[in-house]
């Protein structure tokens, strides 16, 4: 068969590297434009996928409008019989259409649970002990196409999205080598999915970001992992700093930073009553940092206050000391 992948990110490079790996012709890469990104903007940024295939002799497109007729005429003079994708942006028809088997889609989440741009992240936040991926033909409505195959995998209780990312990462491309696999020998049955169990994962936003800490103790946690390392949970500060029995700490360094915006990447539950308000910050003043919901704590383990690094809890609260 002859390939064509498409793909930006890492989470791409292990499925264009099985294919290569297991002697499938892969006659092209299809991936993101070339960016201006590093320190000062100045530095030209390549896709994941681009440094993949380049360093294996893989032809690169990188069109900026899928529609664009000099792209369709040069992705079709390849004459693919297959196309996959993986972590790419939504195509038009007449892209996807174009081989004569068609174009399949690995997705992360088992489908139709999740379908849109966050499965991973959503699965987390919403405290789901598995999830798994999938491999689908592509159609109109997005992932929503015929499934091909599924593979499983657990969520443990303290994950972040992205060990569950990483993790999806190597499943995922050995997944699609199933799926060729299956194709080549043509031993597949496409299934239709079953949208009565479907739900949605959609783009995260800044604003969606913004942690909660009147919900429960697992709630916040779960919201914390699931944003985890990347875009990462926050909350501006704008509660004052008290000792476990209700007296104030006094810290000119916690004044300071009211109304700047706290980052939280790792969390511990503790559940237990409490007097405070929800958001409330507690402390021992010197390595446990921990804030009130509406059942007990989150113990904040590692955090970073904008425009600074990533710190320790133990570390952060040494920064705050006057």
């Amino acid at each position: 068969m002859r390939i064509i992948f498409m793909g930006t990110p890492d989470f791409a490079v292990p499925s264009l590297e099985i294919l290569l790996d297991n002697g499938y012709e892969v006659v092209a890469v299809v991936t993101a434009t070339d960016k201006l990104g590093g320190r000062g903007g100045k530095q030209l940024l390549e896709s994941a996928v681009k440094k993949c295939a380049v360093s294996h002799g893989i032809p690169v497109l990188q069109p900026e409008k899928l529609r664009s007729p000099e792209f369709l005429e040069k992705l079709r003079s390849y004459e693919a019989d297959l196309q996959i994708v993986v972590a790419f942006r939504m195509l038009p028809e007449v892209v996807w259409a174009m081989p004569k088997i068609g174009s399949f889609n690995l997705h992360g989440s088992l489908l139709p649970k999740y379908r849109g741009a966050a499965p991973i992240n959503w699965a987390v936040i919403n405290g789901e002990t598995e999830t798994g991926a999938t491999t689908f033909f592509l159609q109109h409505e997005i992932d929503t196409g015929d499934l091909l195959f599924q593979a499983k995998m657990p969520i443990g209780e303290d994950e972040t999205a992205g060990e569950v990312h990483d993790r999806m990462m190597v499943m995922g491309a050995n997944l699609v080598l199933k799926t060729v696999q299956a194709i080549e020998r043509d031993d597949y049955v496409p299934q239709k999915q079953d949208d009565s169990q479907a739900c949605h994962a959609p783009k995260i936003f800044h604003e969606t970001c913004e942690i909660d800490f009147s919900k429960t103790t697992a709630e916040v946690h779960n919201f914390v992992r699931g944003l985890s390392p990347f875009p990462g949970a926050w909350k501006v500060v704008a509660m004052p700093l008290t000792l476990e029995d209700g007296t104030h700490w006094q810290s000119a360094n916690w004044e300071a930073v009211q109304g700047v915006e706290l980052k939280v990447f790792k969390t511990k539950k503790e559940v237990a009553t409490h007097e405070f308000k929800p958001g409330h910050f507690v402390t021992d003043g010197k390595k446990l940092l921990k804030v009130a919901t509406s059942d007990g704590f989150v113990h904040l383990l590692e955090m970073q206050l904008q425009g600074r690094k990533r710190l320790s809890a133990v570390d952060f609260l040494n920064g705050l000391k006057s």
